[in-house]
Parts: structure tokens; sequence; C-alpha cells
């Protein structure tokens, strides 16, 4: 048998890659861009813009001059940017059209032909948004909108962001107020000129806008915006009020000094615009659903939304990664100290929800250990360890997982922290009590009084700043619990602290609250399921009596024990369990239905956390108010 040459086949070979887009450079850009955003058109959810850019010498130079489209955006970890939604685009210079061509290696990057005696071109172009959720986050609905400038901006390549001026005017829907960390220096009718910032600072303050819109202030500094799909649900109470207005003391409290001129959180209550969590510097995107205010009694339900995106503005946006920071839009993120700016500030958050009040006491337990608990579910521990998962928002771009449980997620937030909650109470047991990571917290993430700069960090200023703290071996500790493969869940924090996890065969409120929020049942530590309102599944823990079953997403529960599917009906059959040792199900999948037998015998199983001492401990201690 003959055996063809290979080389015989035709083999390119490749040709070096040139980026021609100009990398940034920290130098003045010369002039000023000025930005005008119609956002009239709230029936189409269409913003239309104008913008005006100055030529620099160089371009006009060489005849090309490039513009980007933000890519990289903060706060999402990834590249978030939604260049297919810019349609429309036109250049012209003197009143003429102009050609440009969209890089072939950037396909953010549009290079823009200059004639020569240009001294600025005209931007012209479109963001059409979401007007389902299937396009992505719907961000402008009948009464609402989130202005969101990395949408609606381009900028010139080659200069740092915070070197490029701009002017921004928004002409507004007729009667509908905004809010945001940018104060308008003029208005003229629904027109609005805010003052002059930098490029990274328009990015860095989006806006809420809508026909119902009511303003609290919580100290000399900040706001509280919020507006709502309808004026009843911005009918908060004085003690509602009060707690923001604590949470914002408590944090103020922990941090010893604040990295802002002002603060202003934006907060939309809608069942009609997309929820969001974004951190800026001196404002925070919070987008819940309506019953916010006037639902408050029946559980915290997104009340820890507001004290995690505060905490960011010195955890993430005043201390970042040097990874993280970048000087454009287009360099890419490297996550791996997520663990630090996203989970140290998941846990200020859940300390700061209870010492507020936001939280209560007992629902900050609850939420430990529902998070410890579906953290030990996590099969995936196995085979990928924490840093692995600072990645996922990259790898997995925040689509929805099949196998959760076995993939793993963005469990840098939760895992994370848990692995600063046990931090917190070594340094208690070590230093007698005399310290705790509120000293860290001041130390690494305080600083000068209004400076809201960047100041970047690496891995050995957080063991530094551990060791200045409390002396303790923080590298083989940090090494143990986030770079090495680990079975369960750090929950050493609990025993330091004074608590246990166990399991109870009644859910707490807490559980109760998120399962009536979601329409979901929760049987995940006992069946391994978590089943949709009409039976659909969920999701499937990896290994669990029901993934045994070869059940999996998707699949519809129609049936349980010869009768219809209900959640109640579940919950008895699995708590029957103890007796009976199986479910008998009905299930759905696609047009096919089989009958199955899921294996099992423990009952109901929902986590809690046991006090294990007498006495205030030690994370009684952490919990408790700091001011009066």
């Amino acid at each position: 048998m003959t055996v063809p040459a290979l080389a015989q086949n035709s083999a390119p070979q490749p040709q070096p890659v040139v980026d021609i887009v100009p990398a940034a450079r920290d130098i003045a850009f010369p002039g000023v861009m000025t930005l005008e955003v119609d956002a009239t058109d709230v029936d189409r959810a269409i913003f239309a813009m104008k913008q005006t850019i100055p030529v620099p010498d160089d371009a006009r130079a060489s005849g090309r001059f490039t513009l980007l489209y933000p890519q990289w955006l903060p706060g999402n970890h990834a590249p978030r940017g939604e260049i297919e939604k810019l349609v429309g685009l036109t250049f012209s210079a003197g009143g003429k059209p102009l050609v440009w061509q969209r890089d072939s290696l950037d396909v953010n990057a549009f290079h823009v032909s200059v004639p020569q005696g240009a001294r600025e071109i005209v931007a012209n172009f479109q963001f059409v948004s979401p007007t389902a959720s299937n396009q992505g986050r719907v961000v402008v609905a009948p009464s609402m909108m989130n202005l969101r400038w990395n949408n609606v901006a381009l900028y010139p390549a080659g200069y740092f962001a915070r070197n490029i001026p701009v002017d921004a005017i928004v002409t507004w829907p007729t009667g509908w107020q905004a809010g945001s960390a940018m104060r308008p220096k003029r208005t003229t009718g629904s027109k609005v000129a805010y003052e002059r910032v930098d490029f990274d600072t328009l990015v860095d303050s989006p806006m809420f806008a809508g026909a119902h819109f009511k303003s609290w202030p919580l100290s000399d500094k900040v706001t509280l915006n919020v507006v709502a799909d309808e004026a009843q649900f911005l009918a908060a109470t004085p003690e509602q009020i009060d707690a923001h207005r604590k949470l914002v003391a408590e944090a103020e409290h922990l941090f010893g000094v604040r990295h802002y001129d002002r603060y202003d959180f934006l907060l939309a209550l809608s069942d009609e615009l997309t929820g969001i969590g974004i951190e800026h510097h001196r404002s925070s995107e919070n987008g819940v659903g309506t019953g916010y205010f006037t639902e408050w009694a029946k559980g915290p339900g997104s009340r820890n939304l507001l004290p995690h995106e505060m905490t960011h503005s010195w955890n993430g946006k005043h201390r970042r990664p040097q990874g993280i920071w970048a000087p454009d839009f287009r360099q890419p993120s490297r996550d791996d100290l997520l663990w630090v700016y996203e989970g140290q500030t998941q846990f200020w958050g859940y300390v700061l929800g209870a010492r507020s009040g936001l939280f209560t006491y007992q629902e900050t337990l609850d939420a430990f250990a529902n998070i410890a608990a579906g953290l030990d579910a996590r099969a995936g521990r196995n085979w990928r360890p924490l840093i692995d998962t600072a990645h996922d928002p990259i790898i997995a771009a925040r689509r929805p997982k099949a196998w959760a449980s076995y993939q793993r997620s963005e469990d840098y937030y939760n895992e994370g922290m848990m692995v600063w909650l046990e931090a917190d109470q070594i340094i208690r047991r070590e230093s007698g009590n005399a310290r705790s990571l509120q000293d860290f917290a001041r130390s690494f993430f305080g600083g000068r009084e209004g400076d809201w700069g960047v100041v970047t960090y690496e891995l050995a200023d957080v063991v530094a700043a551990l060791n200045a703290v409390q002396p303790y071996d923080w590298q083989g500790f940090l090494q143990r619990r986030v770079y090495e493969i680990t079975p369960e869940s750090p929950k050493q924090g609990f025993a330091l602290g004074g608590y246990e996890l166990v399991y109870v065969s009644e859910p707490s409120a807490y559980i109760r609250s998120g399962e009536a929020a979601s329409g979901s049942t929760d049987l995940s530590h006992s069946i391994g399921l978590i089943v949709a309102k009409d039976g659909k599944i969920n999701q499937v823990m990896w290994g669990s009596p029901a993934f045994a079953a070869s059940m999996t997403v998707g699949d519809q529960i129609t049936g349980i024990d010869g009768r219809d599917y209900s959640a109640e009906a579940l919950k008895t059959a699995v708590a029957a369990t103890a007796t009976t040792g199986k479910v008998e199900l009905l299930i759905k999948r696609g047009k096919r239905y089989r009958e199955t037998a899921l294996s099992y015998k423990g009952g109901l199983r929902y986590p809690a956390l046991r006090k294990t001492g007498q006495g205030e401990t030690g994370l009684d201690r952490l919990l408790a108010p700091q001011t009066r």
C-alpha cells in the first residue's frame, strides 16, 4: 500500500499579524469631544448619537484617524461591549462624508480617512438596544431607561481614557428625571448638558432616568436615586430609608475614608427593565423587582445588592488588581484576583447588610448557611480550584450551564466570601480579639480622603497587608484555599466563629422567600434538584440521586407517585423517603415520557447554622453594628 506524501499537499505559511490600532499612551488628548445623545425614542428603544471629535495632528498628517468602541467593560470582567448593536455609522468633516473601514483584527476599531485641513470629524450613529431579553439586557422600558455611556460613544485610539475630555448632552423624554454621579451644568427644556468629564469617568457614570423618580439624601455626600415602573413602587417608609442611611454610615466607618466627592445609588424598580448590579466609583447601577420597598416584609430579597456595590467604591474601583486596571477599554482583563475584588466585596456586603439592618442577623446566618451548602454541592470542586473560576466570566460569558455543579461558575464571589470570613476569624483568634479583617480593610482599601483615583495591587501586596495586621502564614493559607483543589467549601470560619453547618427538615424563612421570589423548589441538598413552578428542571446536582436517575436540565416532572405534579406533592414524596426509600416520577423529555424510581432515603434537607458555644462569638462580633 502506498502512503500519500503529505509534502505534496499545499501548505500555507502564516503571515505576521500586524496590529495597526495605535496603543494607548499617557498623554493629553488635544481637544474636547462633544457627545449628543437623543434618548427620546422610547417606543423603539433606539438611542441616536452625534459625536464631534477633534482630529490630532498625527492623524491629520497620516490621513487616518482610528476610533474605538468600548469592548472590555469594568465590572463585567470580560469583553461585553455590544458592538453588534451600533448601527447607521457615518463620518463627516466640514459637511462632507468620509470613508471608513473596520479593522480586520479588532472589529471594535474604525479607521477613518481624514482629509487635509480637517480639524474635527462628526460621527452619527444609533444604538439599537434590545427590545426583548433574548437580544441582550433590556435597558429601555416604557417609563424608564438605563443610559450606559459605553453603549453610545466612540473614543480615539492612542490615549489613556482618563486623558480624553468629553462634554455630554442628553435629550430626555419630556417630564423624565435622571440620576447619575454626573451633574447638569445647563438645562434647556428636556435637553441637559452635563459637566465636563474625562472618557474614563464618563463610562463610569451611567444614568437611570424615568417618569417616576425620587431621591433621598443618605448623608452629606451620598444620595439614593430610585426610578420605578409606577409611582406606587416608590412608597418607601422612613424606617426603610433609615436602613440605607445606616448602610452608608457603616460603610464609611468600616473603611475610614471616602474615596468619592459624591456617591449616587442608582436603583431601578422594574419588572420590564432587565436587572443589573454593576459597581462604579461614585455610583452603582442596581436593578431589582418592583417590590423592593412595598414587599419589604416578605424577606431580604435583593437587599444585599446595594451594600455589595457600594463596597466596590473602595474594593474594586479605588484599590484594583493590576491585571484588571486598564488604560482604555481595549486591553483584556486578567481576572486572577477576583477572589479579592469580588470575594471580599461579597463578604463586606453581607456584613454591612447585617450591621445596617437591611438584613436581620438571622437572615444573614441563613444566607451564610445556604451559600456554604451550595458550595459543598459543587462536585466540580474535585477538578477545578477556586482560582480557575475567576476566569469564568471570559470562559463562559455568563451563559446558562447544564451542569453548573460540576462545571462550577463564578464561585470566586461566594467562596471568596467564605475564605475572607475564615481570615477574619483567624485574625480575631490570633490577636485575642484585638484585631479583625476590618483593620485590613482600613489599611488596604483606605488612603486619602476624597481620592477617587486608582491604586493597583498584586497578590504579594495582599499577603503583606494581612501580615501587617496579624502575622500568620497567609501565603500558605491562601495557597490552600484559593489555588488548590478542596473537596469541601471553607467552613472553618463558622467553626472559629462559634457556629456549625447542619441540615434540618424545614427550610429557613430566607430559603422560603427565595423560593417564592423565583417560583422554584430547591431540593438540591436532598434528591439533587431545583425545579421550576411548572415542574421543569432548572438544575441537577452532579452525582446526586436525580443524576443517578438520568435526569437533566430541561426535563419536566409531570407526575409524582401516580398523581399530577405540584411542588407540595414533590416535597411530600421526598419527606416520605425515610420510609419509602424512593420517589416515583413521571418525566417528560421533548415528546417522550418515562417513569423512574428515584432512589433516596434522606428525607427533606435544608442548610442552617447552629451555634456551638455560649455567649457572644466571633461571628456575633463580626455582624454587630459598629455605629450608633
